[in-house]
């Protein structure tokens, strides 16, 4: 690898933009070029910090540099195009969660990457969280025998989001996509696509003709697997749900594995404990062990491979594209002809 350096554009510095920054920082495989958001002014002080070049302008970030990658922050309504073009200039993309508005995006980006032979990938930090890591392990050496329900709570309350998160054309959906993207590829990456899925969604709107324009802050979504293991989601950002909280419990024949970020624990059918361990992992820890592992993907594609690319993610919007056809129909939908529409389409068949 020798001294190379990635050169580097973060776009969209708002929200999680600056964690971005902040894993890359001092990074052995980065070297930061430029910032760029809407917001000059946060740009031109976010340079000054990190030393680069800064633009309000999406677009001239992209035609006049040439860079390894682009690391994305930014909403998908701002800088669609912009993704596209980076690509046609062999750029590499990294896009925090979700991976596009809808899944006919993201297989856009997909088949446009394969064919500049680029990477684009997505920022799944819980696949390198060393609970849901321990999980996954758990899983693979059959440790929990007879697996009959997997379970999901996605609680974020009245976290602050950005006003075009309501916005259907905008946002392409609402906590299902923008807050319960990582806990679902945790359920697709570890059980696989669910052959159903049936979903009830909602809003706190007051007013019923306004209710059709807005985005689902609550919604249930219940998946069957197969005939002896099923699994739902409970997903809300609205307030007077509790303490915001993330996880996930996996029910075996004489087991129970609840799983969050920092917390992987093991009880039997009666509560009592069997196996505890806890974490101190934090998302910056995340973000720099995801970031290290897609570097070290372009750097030295040999002997690293991506983990959390864009053709895999395809399966995660195929699910989640199926809750928000499931929410309008009131039947449920199989993910599975979504990925099989693809493949028809020219994409490379999708094992489901």
């Amino acid at each position: 690898m020798g001294e190379k350096k990635l050169k580097t554009a973060v776009l969209g510095l708002k929200g999680r933009g600056e964690l971005l920054l902040e894993a890359i920082s001092g990074f052995d495989y980065f070297q930061l070029e430029a910032v760029a958001d809407k917001d000059g002014g946060l740009a031109g002080k976010t340079s000054q910090r990190y030393n680069c070049a800064w633009y309000d302008d999406y677009r001239q970030l992209i035609i006049q540099n040439q860079f390894d990658c682009l690391l994305v922050a930014a909403g998908m309504h701002s800088c669609d195009e912009h993704i596209r073009a980076a690509m046609k200039k062999k750029c590499n993309v990294l896009k925090l969660a979700p991976a596009a508005r809808n899944f006919e995006e993201a297989a856009e980006f997909v088949r446009l990457a394969e064919e500049e032979k680029v990477r684009f990938a997505v920022a799944n930090t819980k696949r390198f969280a060393r609970s849901f890591l321990a999980l996954r392990q758990f899983l693979q050496e059959g440790e929990i025998e007879g697996i009959f329900l997997v379970t999901a709570t996605c609680a974020v309350g009245d976290r602050p989001h950005p006003a075009w998160q309501t916005d259907p054309k905008l946002a392409g959906g609402g906590v299902l996509l923008h807050n319960c993207y990582e806990i679902i590829d945790q359920i697709v990456w570890n059980f696989g696509v669910p052959a159903q899925v049936y979903s009830l969604n909602s809003n706190a709107a007051g007013d019923r003709q306004q209710r059709l324009y807005l985005t689902e802050d609550t919604a249930l979504v219940a998946m069957k697997f197969s005939d002896v293991l099923i699994g739902n989601v409970l997903a809300s950002r609205r307030t007077g749900i509790g303490p915001e909280q993330e996880s996930v419990k996996v029910y075996g024949r004489d087991k129970i594995v609840t799983i969050s970020d920092r917390r992987f624990a093991v009880s039997d059918h009666l509560g009592q404990a069997m196996d505890e361990l806890e974490y101190d992992d934090d998302e910056l820890f995340c973000m720099k062990k995801l970031l290290e592992n897609f570097a070290l993907s372009i750097l030295l594609p040999d002997k690293n491979k991506l983990c959390s690319g864009g053709r895999e993610n395809l399966r995660d919007m195929a699910v989640i594209e199926s809750t928000y056809l499931s929410a309008r129909t009131g039947m449920p939908e199989e993910p599975g002809r979504i990925l099989d529409m693809a493949s028809r389409q020219g994409d490379e068949v999708i094992n489901v």
